[in-house]
């Protein structure tokens, strides 16, 4: 059966927001940076109208904001919502780690190894980008594991805002950044869930400092902002 002219335009509309989804969730798109509709319709190779239809769904979703109708931007986040954000994931990550120690495969092992190892092979080589992209599909690939579509649909929306500022400021990576990966991988395998939580808390409140730590140019302090963290990491532990 032929596919109708709006069902063709809904797909396309769906596909184009995934795709800039994407490119958020991934630190493609740098905050601030201005996304220009026609732009984006000659690289996709599609008319204007789906991308603006696209655009003001991120809007929406809080990932875009909008100067004008013809300004549209990457979201920058501030440092009270970046804490607030953390918190929320801290809890739920948190919750899918213990889940996925439960339900891991052999073959979900495998590929949680194969994230670490090319995640530490590119911040070894200084990729930026590739680290980025790495660290999120390693976090997400945990919620998957771990059989739970509603903490992904909440953690996505949240990643739309929050992956162009980690993007932004992984410039001074730090192998911090992903050391508490290891110790989360080892608890899924040992079918630990309170350690595979914990670990998932450390790696987002003190791995996550360095990435505050360059976003406030803190000399001191490997997790830069400490108190925040503190208190997460403390009321987190006597749950």
């Amino acid at each position: 059966m032929a596919m109708s002219d709006e069902t063709f335009s809904e797909s396309l509309g769906e596909d184009i927001y995934r795709q800039l989804s994407d490119r958020l969730v991934q630190g493609v798109l740098r905050p601030g940076e201005r996304l220009k509709i026609r732009d984006i319709a000659i690289e996709m190779g599609t008319s204007v109208t789906p991308v603006r239809d696209a655009l003001l769904r991120l809007v929406q979703d809080r990932a875009l904001y909008l100067r004008s109708p013809r300004d549209i931007r990457v979201r920058t986040v501030g440092m009270d919502e970046y804490l607030e954000v953390r918190e929320i994931r801290v809890e739920l990550e948190g919750r899918a780690a213990a889940a996925a120690a439960e339900r891991a495969t052999e073959a979900d092992l495998k590929r949680l190894d194969k994230l670490v190892r090319e995640n530490a092979r590119a911040l070894r080589a200084g990729n930026k980008r590739l680290t980025t992209e790495l660290n999120q599909r390693f976090h997400f690939e945990i919620v998957r594991i771990a059989q739970m579509p509603v903490h992904a649909e909440i953690l996505r929306r949240l990643w739309l805002s929050l992956g162009p500022w980690i993007s932004e400021n992984y410039a001074m990576a730090s192998p911090l950044m992903i050391d508490f990966h290891y110790a989360a991988v080892e608890a899924i395998r040992r079918r630990e869930p309170a350690a595979a939580r914990q670990a998932l808390r450390d790696d987002i409140v003190i791995g996550g400092g360095a990435i505050m730590k360059n976003y406030l140019g803190q000399t001191e302090g490997a997790a830069g902002f400490p108190d925040p963290g503190m208190s997460i990491a403390l009321s987190t532990t006597t749950k």
